[in-house]
């Protein structure tokens, strides 16, 4: 009886060490995996990466990880010549393989959601221009324009639709514009207020799904496969 609880306690004290052990070499792994994920041709902030799945040194052994969920701060990309700001990307990928000397990656599923702040795409709209949630599904922008028939700049607030074009691109449309009675008033603000703006800087293999007004800004789905994380 004696042998026997001192090898129990020789196992229990082993495997916390293998517990322990697991952690710390979890915990560099997903430093390391931050500092280099990277977005082809554009500017990242923050990143934290958290990798799922115990134990994580049998994973690393096999050169597979199950599950990894990546967030991505302030992203700056260029769309035709026009730069937008994605405030966050959160992503869950899925099978992810590791490639020679740890060096790459590449997730064979992911899914996830790129949030565009109100702010970004004031900064991404023309000059003068402001957009800000309108509520019930709206944006509200607001723009101000100059009416040379009566030698007046009016200011004008419309709420307007946002949706998904061709798979990349953001286009915000006013709903309605009040003419007044004014000639050519309604084609004057639409110039301000109505625009499109495609979102690069996304990896290679992740496509925009879904689009949807939020409080917080626009959150647009995101999927894809065969995604390459580094390099």
């Amino acid at each position: 009886m004696r042998a026997l609880r001192i090898l129990l306690i020789i196992a229990v004290v082993l495997g916390g060490v293998f517990v322990a052990a697991d952690r710390v070499a979890v915990h560099f792994a997903e430093s390391e995996a931050a500092d280099r994920i990277g977005f082809a041709g554009a500017e990242a902030g923050s990143t934290d990466v958290s990798i799922k799945g115990f134990p994580f040194l049998t994973q690393v052994a096999d050169s597979r990880l199950d599950e990894v969920d990546v967030k991505v701060e302030d992203i700056r990309a260029s769309a035709a010549g026009r730069d937008i700001r994605i405030s966050e990307i959160r992503a869950r990928l899925r099978d992810v393989t590791l490639g020679a000397g740890y060096t790459s990656a590449t997730a064979a599923r992911a899914t996830g959601t790129a949030v565009l702040s109100y702010a970004a795409l004031t900064e991404a709209a023309d000059e003068g221009v402001t957009v800000a949630y309108g509520g019930d599904g709206k944006v509200k922008v607001t723009g101000s324009v100059r009416i040379p028939l009566v030698e007046r700049t009016v200011t004008r607030t419309v709420l307007s639709t946002v949706t998904l074009v061709d798979g990349d691109t953001v286009r915000v449309r006013a709903d309605e514009v009040p003419g007044e009675g004014i000639p050519g008033l309604e084609g004057l603000v639409r110039r301000k207020t109505d625009f499109e703006r495609g979102i690069g800087g996304l990896p290679d293999g992740l496509r925009l799904e879904r689009i949807e007004v939020a409080p917080g800004g626009l959150e647009v789905s995101v999927s894809g496969a065969d995604i390459a994380l580094a390099g």
